[in-house]
């Protein structure tokens, strides 16, 4: 009994040292492995892959753990498309899809989720995975791919709806009906991603056209012309064959363990490339008016226009009653009223006659009346101007009251100089000297002549009384003087204007000047411009005339010479607006850059342009690094050179002007007519000073996706869904 007892207290102190000791264990306790595994596919309804399926409205996958899904309305995509949309639900292990359109016949379907099913717990990706099903005898396997751009800039356009027509055994030559983009929806769909890439699943053997088509209503056809389209008339046949890639198998998120080539079947075409475009002939119709002030107003309209409106005045005569001050497109116009007696009226009603879409799309006159009133009322307008004279009259009579002060002051200096020293108490409530201190005289007058005694107190406190009232006298007459002082009329309210580049200026550029109001004349024999000559100015040549197509600007033309400095003076009245305000005599100094400051750019141009030529219709664009055009130059014998470069990395953009308007212009998908061809140079390009650089660049070289360098596209693509290897990188920091 007793050897029992032993062997048991033993026991009961080995337990209590060995939790002492995994106590005494600096660290937590390990919950276990990440998990890994992505979620698989353990049975669906019907069979992935089935055939000859003619009543699966209701599909439901379910999968071996708990599943979501991540953004199911941008990613998952059903071919053919559904014009009622489905209802897609993720609850537990299952995902649930029901199909609200009638089945088709002897079609596949596609139900694409691409990577936006993941596990519950680490989110692991499920992959690429899309459900396919067939109502007819054969599941469709092939697929085409590529990438949706927008035309004007190759950003890579995300979530824009590319769809596919077959053409049938009527339409041998490949020519669809252009009607058929209008009226008939897409057969098969697929949703770009954030490259700016496709896939459309589901095909079978045959000839098709594609589309892409910014849908604004989810109706799958091009019925809005405000919607972003894209066409082509490359017929696509799809094909594939057995080929291998390499597959990178990683250790952790940093470090690959090896390389391995894994075999797949590669469908065919998978270059496709579509640029898309809004069209420039729009739906018409008048947006809104409106009237900030008395003597202007504006009209915004939707599209763009080759002619102005006409507007008749049914309360005032509107002949020559206007300068139209119009956008670039006629779709912003701005009205400025020159005759106070019709801009002082409260509502000035117009006829508005202009053109506009009607319900067949087509362009019709149109006509409409506009009561326009001020949202600057006559009132505010009196109260702001009482306001300004109330504040320039406060100014004023703080600058006389100033003014006068500092006469008073040297007046008494004056006196004091010549021994008419005074102490009262300056006007502007200071002392000169401290009225606490008797004067010699006073001294005297206070003490009594015989016995040199005070006078009684009573005597004090009179004088003392006597010369407050006296201060105070003087105080009230002076203060009686400033209030009578007389206002005059305001000062002139000048003409302003800004100036723009007169700020350490580049040989190639030259002075814009910008008004806020319309001119009515402008006097160059009033503007004087001079260049520095060896310390003096001297009068040169120059132009001033007003910018084409910018009623409120002008320019300065002159022969500008690097480190060289400028004069341009501005004389009294050398601009008078439409409401007679004149500008007020100014002087800019202007001077230009060294060379030694610049950088030089000569761009060689490589190959030939889309439509065969040298490049001679080619306009090649600076860009700085937000995708901006700093400079533009027309190509002539395949070069274009840029001179005077502030040193800093450069981009550069070319674009084809096929109709030799100046401009890049967007497509029509009524004419058939594609958006005039844009390309990128695919690197950066680094200018120094006194550098001066040639490059060779052939625009056609690379496929348009792989052009626009990453740096300044915008649309920066989503991070792709992988496995986590969390595992690895934990043992990695034990």
């Amino acid at each position: 009994m007793e050897v029992k007892r032993v062997s048991f207290f033993h026991t009961l102190l080995s337990v209590v040292l060995l939790l002492v000791v995994s106590c005494a264990r600096i660290g937590t306790p390990d919950g276990g492995p990440y998990d890994e595994t992505p979620p698989k596919v353990v049975r669906t309804s019907p069979k992935l892959g089935a055939s000859d399926v003619k009543h699966a409205k209701k599909i439901t996958i379910e999968f071996d753990e708990i599943i979501k899904i991540d953004n199911a309305m941008e990613k998952v995509v059903i071919s053919p498309p559904q014009i009622e949309q489905p209802e897609i639900e993720a609850s537990g292990r299952k995902v649930t899809i029901s199909l609200l359109d009638s089945l088709k016949p002897n079609t596949t379907y596609t139900i694409d989720f691409a990577d936006a099913i993941v596990d519950n717990n680490e989110g692991n990706p499920y992959g690429d995975f899309a459900f396919t099903f067939s109502t007819g005898e054969q599941v469709d396997t092939f697929q085409v791919s590529g990438h949706v751009l927008d035309a004007s800039n190759l950003e890579p356009i995300k979530g824009i709806l590319v769809g596919l027509y077959k053409l049938d055994s009527l339409q041998t030559d490949g020519h669809l009906p252009d009607s058929i983009f209008r009226t008939k929806p897409f057969e098969r769909i697929s949703r770009t991603d954030s490259r700016g890439h496709f896939v459309i699943k589901g095909l079978s053997m045959g000839q098709y056209r594609v589309f892409a088509l910014k849908d604004a209503n989810q109706n799958y056809v091009y019925d809005q012309r405000s919607e972003m389209v894209a066409f082509s008339d490359r017929i696509l046949t799809p094909s594939s064959r057995p080929d291998i890639r390499p597959d990178t198998v990683w250790h952790d998120s940093i470090h690959y363990d090896s390389i391995v080539m894994t075999p797949y079947t590669h469908f065919y075409p998978d270059d496709i490339v579509l640029t898309a475009f809004e069209s420039a002939i729009q739906d018409r119709y008048l947006l809104k008016s409106e009237r900030p002030t008395p003597w202007k107003f504006t009209l915004y309209f939707t599209a763009p226009s080759d002619t102005l409106p006409l507007l008749t005045g049914l309360n005032f005569d509107a002949e020559q009653a206007f300068v139209i001050d119009a956008s670039q497109h006629n779709d912003t116009l701005n009205y400025w009223i020159r005759d106070s007696l019709i801009y002082n009226l409260d509502t000035l009603s117009i006829q508005l006659d202009f053109y506009a879409t009607d319900t067949t799309g087509t362009l019709a006159l149109t006509t409409d009346t506009l009561q326009l009133v001020s949202k600057l009322t006559k009132a505010r307008i009196a109260r702001q101007q009482q306001e300004k004279f109330e504040e320039w009259a406060k100014q004023y009579k703080q600058q006389v009251k100033a003014e006068r002060r500092a006469a008073r002051k040297a007046q008494k200096e004056a006196e004091k100089e010549a021994g008419k020293e005074d102490n009262t108490k300056d006007d502007d409530g200071e002392d000169d000297e401290d009225d606490t201190e008797a004067s010699p005289d006073e001294e005297v007058a206070t003490t009594d002549d015989n016995t040199g005694t005070k006078p009684d107190e009573s005597v004090k406190e009179t004088e003392k009384s006597s010369k407050k009232e006296g201060k105070e006298k003087k105080k009230k007459k002076r203060k009686k003087d400033d209030d009578d002082i007389e206002i005059p009329p305001m000062p002139e309210e000048f003409l302003t204007f800004k100036t723009i580049n007169t700020q350490s200026m580049d040989p190639d550029k030259n002075i814009d000047f910008e008004f806020e109001e319309p001119l009515d004349t402008f006097d160059v024999s009033k503007i004087h411009f001079s260049i520095q000559v060896d310390s003096v100015f001297q009068p040169t040549k120059f132009l001033f005339r007003p910018v084409p197509g910018h009623t409120r600007t002008y320019r300065l033309y002159a022969e500008w010479e690097p480190d060289t400095t400028y004069k341009v003076e501005i004389d009294t009245a050398a601009f008078v607006n439409i409401y007679g305000k004149r500008n007020e005599a100014q002087k800019r100094i202007i001077k230009m850059k060294s060379m030694n400051t610049y950088s030089t750019l000569f761009i060689a141009l490589q190959g030939t342009d889309p439509t065969g030529a040298n490049w001679n219709n080619a306009y090649v664009q600076l860009l700085d690094g937000s995708d901006k055009a700093v400079k533009t130059i027309r190509a002539k014998n395949g070069k274009a050179d840029f001179y005077f470069l502030t040193p800093a990395t450069y981009y550069l953009r070319l674009y084809c002007d096929t109709n030799g308007n100046g401009q890049w212009d967007t497509g029509d998908y009524d004419l058939q007519q594609q958006p005039e061809p844009v390309f990128y140079y695919p690197g950066a390009l680094t200018l120094k000073a006194q550098w001066e650089i040639t490059q060779e660049w052939n625009p056609t070289a690379q496929s348009l996706p792989k052009q626009k360098p990453a740096k300044i596209t915008k649309q920066k693509p989503d991070k792709e869904k992988a496995i986590k290897n969390r595992n690895a990188e934990r043992n990695n920091k034990k």
